[in-house]
């Protein structure tokens, strides 16, 4: 679906409606360092990084004849050939290094990111993969954006770099419009950041297909852990003449993907020709008004429940 043909108009606690320009994709490139031999080894923590992938090493650890080591993964790439010195690898373990490790305590490879923890060798590995101080990936959706970072800076990269409209306030009145509706592909419309409460939303609005039927969604997903989102709650409402659709749930975290959130229908799903009933006229053009809050849940210390806490 082209984005030129959307145009989005959105306004957000009392701020004028106004035109939304599309939105460019700008990728960053990653260049990958790929070390051809060992420098000499100040330390065992230096002595388990793979030459080739200058990742940490686990379990099998190969070595060559002369003593050169490597992991697993990289052993097939280099077509069973050491890297540092050209001789035939085998299918020698090192199982000193191997047990060198077992008896290692190191931090966290996050722990630059505030991360405290310090972990055995071969404990550290599953840790990092859910560390709660592990960069954030990149939530902007309408490309595959490999950029990952702290929320600060996924922020200043989604103004900057994608040029998503940025909104301060916990309520929003968007509304989309589309000229030819039955153009409908997997592909999204919008994004929209919002930030309340000291934190940042990315509201989502798409078009796709849902089995044979093409559908709108809208949902909402917080820029920060699970646990963090799951103290806000938010509402989104679309209707006209006379019928109206409410959805509310709680945001999903920026840890789960955006394919992952729409493919489990958590949102605002209307159905094309609802959405073409709700545009009015003569139904050839897509004109959806989405209203919505987002609020937080503050627990009642006597009653033992969440009363809502709204912004002003």
């Amino acid at each position: 679906m082209e984005l030129d043909s959307i145009e989005c108009v959105s306004s957000s606690d009392g701020i004028d409606e106004e035109e939304i320009h599309n939105h460019q994709f700008t990728s960053k490139p990653h260049n990958n360092v790929v070390s051809p031999a060992i420098s000499p080894a100040t330390s065992v923590h230096e002595l388990l990084e793979c030459p080739v992938c200058t990742n940490s090493m686990y379990p099998p650890i190969h070595q060559c004849h002369n003593g050169h080591t490597l992991c697993s993964t990289c052993k097939t790439r280099v077509h069973n050939r050491c890297p540092t010195c050209r001789q035939e690898l085998g299918d020698i373990r090192c199982l000193a290094l191997e047990k060198v490790a077992e008896s290692l305590e190191l931090p966290c490879k996050y722990c630059s990111l505030g991360c405290p923890e310090i972990f055995p060798y071969y404990s550290k590995l599953k840790h990092e993969a859910q560390c709660n101080f592990r960069p954030y990936n990149c939530p902007y959706a309408g490309s595959e954006c490999s950029v990952v970072g702290d929320i600060p800076f996924l922020v200043a990269h989604l103004r900057d770099d994608h040029k998503v409209d940025m909104h301060t306030g916990c309520t929003f009145n968007h509304r989309y419009v589309k000229s030819n509706p039955r153009e409908v592909e997997n592909a999204t419309w919008m994004l929209t950041v919002f930030n309340c409460f000291g934190q940042y939303f990315c509201l989502h609005f798409e078009a796709f297909q849902l089995g044979m039927a093409p559908v709108y969604m809208a949902f909402l997903r917080f820029m920060g852990d699970e646990t963090e989102a799951r103290n806000y709650s938010y509402s989104l409402e679309v209707g006209a003449n006379g019928r109206k659709l409410i959805w509310e749930g709680t945001p999903r975290s920026i840890r789960d993907s955006h394919r992952k959130v729409r493919d489990s229908h958590d949102g605002l799903i209307i159905q094309r020709n609802m959405a073409l009933f709700f545009s009015g006229g003569d139904r050839k053009e897509l004109k959806l008004r989405v209203t919505g809050r987002i609020w937080k849940e503050q627990q009642n210390s006597d009653a033992g429940v969440c009363i809502p806490n709204l912004c002003s």
